[in-house]
């Protein structure tokens, strides 16, 4: 089994891990896919460990359509009624178990837009048995009438899963390969990572030791980092580029998300070094240089984590039953709620009119002057010496990489809670803006 998968009880997926006793824990605000060929028991898995609310199969709304779930020639509407079904359960915020092959990346992907879309939580349970296994249940079913080719032809789609799931965008991947695996799994469900308070940290740099300072000012264990009042963390982005140390920050954050104590969301320099470690062309400036010097210092097993942390890392979350989003350069009320390429652009670069600066750098919309969503909007991306409230949104970042300071929002106090910079790291292009 390849590292990027955790195989149940094995601890060797890089971010989540499960118990001797193979216990699942599960938030209860996440999108479950259940991913296995037929006959590899995903139905039997779901019906022992969820509620059937909580399950949305294709099998029933086969069944719901024409009385019969192995009748295929319903099954585009039958997937149709499903993902209607996800969405629905998702804006409410409710555990939602997907119980279907799911076998295909193009299928999967609409499930984790729509996880994106709505800021849950998103968790693969792969049912990797062995093919001659699969092949006996198979034979033994006697509610199934699909041939034997079918079930080869999705045999045949597992490999792919060992190449292409960790790159996806799952926060955790659990993969069984044994019927006694199956059998000896328990599953949890556990508070939402979703549920506030908020400390809400703007754009950190590489500003590491800033970093420690703010986190103790907030009150979390300068050890464990965890916070004695319940507390979560949340990264608006750009963690990367400029400041001292990337690397330790990449590093503790990684933690802290992997330990369910942050949040984090993708920033323009974050989605820079990805498509750089994806061996994309980038123009190696604005300290992206000196990030990829410090990771090539690091092992080639960091890197890949690195990279699979930032590919899951969402664009955009909604928290506090929606009526908090954080996205590291804002959001419009008439993209929230939406996915997709614009929304994506959006959230890490801002609005602009296509224009540059006397500096050479693009001359920015301040969208939030003419902000009326309801949803409060924290966000970072354009340095202001002192942040002010616009509207219902903020900018958070305070130049802590350019001698300002690292700001951090407690939320929903709206108390503003900061730490000087402990030198100039870097110089700024323009003076920083108070908007």
């Amino acid at each position: 089994m390849g590292s990027w998968f955790l195989r149940a009880g094995s601890g060797t997926f890089p971010f989540f891990d499960a118990s001797p006793s193979m216990e699942i824990e599960l938030p209860r605000r996440a999108l479950v896919l259940l991913i296995g060929v037929s006959s590899a028991g995903k139905s039997t898995f779901a019906r022992r460990h969820f509620d059937p609310t909580q399950v949305v199969s294709s099998d029933h709304y086969r069944a719901v359509l024409t009385d019969d779930e192995n009748d295929q020639s319903v099954t585009g509407d039958a997937f149709r009624l499903v993902r209607i079904i996800v969405e629905k359960r998702l804006q409410r915020g409710l555990l939602t178990v997907v119980d279907a092959t799911n076998l295909k990346a193009t299928d999967r992907r609409e499930y984790l837009d729509l996880a994106r879309q709505y800021g849950v939580v998103t968790i693969a349970l792969v049912f990797r048995l062995s093919p001659s296994i699969l092949r006996e249940r198979h034979q033994s079913r006697t509610n199934r009438n699909f041939s034997d080719e079918v079930l080869r032809r999705q045999i045949e789609l597992l490999p792919a899963l060992d190449r292409n799931l960790a790159f996806e965008g799952f926060q955790a991947i659990y993969t069984f390969e044994s019927l006694e695996e199956v059998d000896q799994t328990i599953i949890r469900q556990t508070a939402s990572r979703t549920d506030g308070p908020f400390d809400i940290i703007g754009d950190v740099h590489g500003c590491y030791h800033e970093l420690l300072d703010l986190l103790a000012r907030l009150g979390y264990d300068v050890d464990t980092f965890q916070s004695t009042t319940g507390r979560k963390i949340v990264f608006v982005g750009d963690l990367v580029d400029r400041g001292p140390d990337s690397v330790a920050v990449l590093r503790l954050v990684m933690q802290l998300v992997e330990q369910g104590k942050a949040l984090c969301v993708l920033g323009n320099h974050d989605d820079k070094l990805r498509r750089k470690l994806l061996g994309r062309n980038v123009a190696m400036t604005h300290g992206l240089a000196e990030t990829i010097a410090q990771l090539d210092a690091e092992s080639l097993i960091f890197r890949q984590q690195v990279l699979a942390f930032l590919e899951r890392t969402p664009y955009y979350i909604r928290l506090d039953n929606k009526r908090l989003i954080v996205a590291h350069a804002g959001l419009r009320e008439d993209l929230q709620g939406r996915s997709g390429e614009s929304v994506r652009a959006f959230c890490l670069f801002g609005e602009t009119t296509g224009e540059v600066d006397a500096h050479g750098l693009p001359v920015r919309i301040n969208w939030a002057s003419s902000y009326q969503g309801k949803a409060v909007v924290v966000h970072g991306h354009t340095p202001v010496s002192d942040p002010v409230w616009i509207n219902n949104a903020i900018d958070i970042d305070t130049g802590c990489v350019f001698g300002g300071k690292l700001t951090a929002l407690r939320y929903p106090e709206r108390e503003l809670v900061s730490v000087p910079a402990k030198e100039t790291y870097a110089v700024a292009k323009r003076p920083f803006l108070t908007l």
